[in-house]
C-alpha cells in the first residue's frame, strides 16, 4: 500500500487552508466585524412563542396560519442557539472539473467551502458536508475545529475527477440533504446546476426547513465563446463531442443567447424555490464576492425589518470582478 497520495492530499489541504486563512478568512472576519451570522440568516433558531405583530417586526416571522385563523397578524418569536450548524451539499460531478483559466469550478468549490467552514469553526460552530459524484457517497458529520475543516478539504481532494457517465442528478443530492440534515441549519448547495429538471421541487422543500443558499459555479467560457477558430467542444456530463467554428460570429452570438436564456431560467427557478444565490465564477475574487453577498443580505434584512420587502428577494446576484481585456 502506498501512503504517498494520502500525505500529498493532507499537505495540499494544509497549504490551501493556510493560504485562505491569510488571504481571505482573516480579512473577511475583520471586515465583517464579527457579524459573520449575516451569511447564516435563520440558522440555529427554534420557535419559542407567538405574539401579536408590531410595527417594525420582521415580516418573515409572520405565522400566516395563525394570522388567518385569528384574523389578526401574529409573529413567531424565536430563541437562538449559541452555536450554529452549517452544511455544504457539494456537487463534484464531471462538469465541475471544467475551467478555462487557472482554476476549475471544482477548485472554486473547494476554496469556498474552506473559507466558510473555517470562518464558522473559528467561532465555535459546526460544519458538515455531503459530497456528490455520481451519487451521494460521502457524508461528513457536522463538527467544529480546524482539524475538521482540514479533514473536509482532504475528503474533497480525494474525490477523483468523474468520468462522463451520464447527467448529474442534482435532485438526489438535495433529497439526501433532506434525509440527513434533521435540525434546522444553514445549507449551502454548491453546484454548477447543470442537471436535468426535477431538482427544483426538492430544493424548495429543503428551503422550507432550512436557510438555503445556492452557490452557483460557472466559467466565463460557459457564457460567451472567444474567437478561437475550429474547436472541439465536449459535454462534461455525457462525453459527447462536437466540432464547432468559433470564428463564426453568428454562432458565437447564438451560443451567448442560449447561455443567457439558460441562466435566466436557472435564476428564476432558484428564486421560485425561495433561496438566495451567490454566483461564483472561476475568475472571481472570492473575498470580494462573499463581501458583496453579505452586504446584499444585510440590505435585504433591513428592508424586510421595515416592511419594505418580502422575505425572499430571490437571487442576490453579485457583479463579479473581471480582468481588464
Amino acid at each position: 500500500m502506498n501512503p504517498v497520495p494520502q500525505r500529498t492530499e493532507a499537505a495540499d489541504s494544509e497549504a490551501l487552508l493556510k493560504r485562505l486563512e491569510w488571504t481571505v478568512i482573516r480579512r473577511l472576519d475583520g471586515l465583517l466585524q464579527g457579524d459573520y451570522r449575516t451569511l447564516l440568516r435563520g440558522a440555529g433558531i427554534d420557535l419559542a412563542d407567538l405574539r401579536e405583530y408590531q410595527y417594525h417586526d420582521d415580516v418573515r416571522h409572520i405565522d400566516w396560519n395563525v394570522t388567518a385563523r385569528l384574523q389578526q397578524p401574529y409573529v413567531r418569536q424565536f430563541t437562538e442557539d449559541r452555536e450554529l450548524a452549517a452544511w455544504f451539499l457539494v456537487d463534484l460531478s464531471a462538469s465541475v472539473d471544467f475551467g478555462s483559466d487557472l482554476r476549475a469550478k471544482r477548485g472554486v468549490a473547494r476554496e469556498f467551502v474552506g473559507v466558510l467552514s473555517r470562518l464558522l469553526t473559528r467561532h465555535g460552530n459546526r460544519v458538515g458536508a455531503l459530497l456528490y459524484g455520481t451519487s451521494v457517497d460521502t457524508v461528513i458529520p457536522a463538527r467544529a475545529g480546524r482539524l475538521h475543516v482540514l479533514h473536509l478539504l482532504q475528503r474533497m481532494a480525494q474525490r477523483p475527477a468523474e468520468s462522463a457517465a451520464g447527467a448529474t442528478q442534482l435532485r438526489d443530492l438535495l433529497l439526501a440533504g433532506q434525509r440527513i440534515v434533521k435540525r434546522r441549519s444553514t445549507i449551502f448547495v454548491v453546484s454548477d446546476f447543470i442537471s436535468p429538471p426535477g431538482w427544483e421541487e426538492a430544493l424548495a422543500q429543503l428551503s422550507r426547513r432550512h436557510d438555503v443558499t445556492a452557490v452557483r459555479l460557472y466559467d466565463p467560457l460557459e457564457m460567451e465563446l472567444p474567437d478561437l477558430g475550429l474547436v472541439t467542444m465536449r459535454d462534461a456530463e455525457t462525453g459527447e463531442q462536437l466540432l464547432v467554428d468559433t470564428h463564426d460570429a453568428g454562432f458565437r452570438a447564438r451560443f451567448a443567447a442560449a447561455a443567457q436564456a439558460r441562466e435566466s431560467a436557472l435564476l428564476s427557478s432558484l428564486a421560485q424555490a425561495g433561496v438566495d444565490t451567490l454566483e461564483l465564477a472561476t475568475d472571481d475574487d472570492l473575498l470580494d464576492a462573499i463581501l458583496r453577498f453579505a452586504d446584499l443580505r444585510r440590505q435585504r434584512s433591513r428592508m424586510a425589518a421595515g416592511g419594505g420587502a418580502p422575505s425572499h428577494l430571490g437571487v442576490l446576484k453579485t457583479e463579479p470582478r473581471r480582468a481588464a481585456s
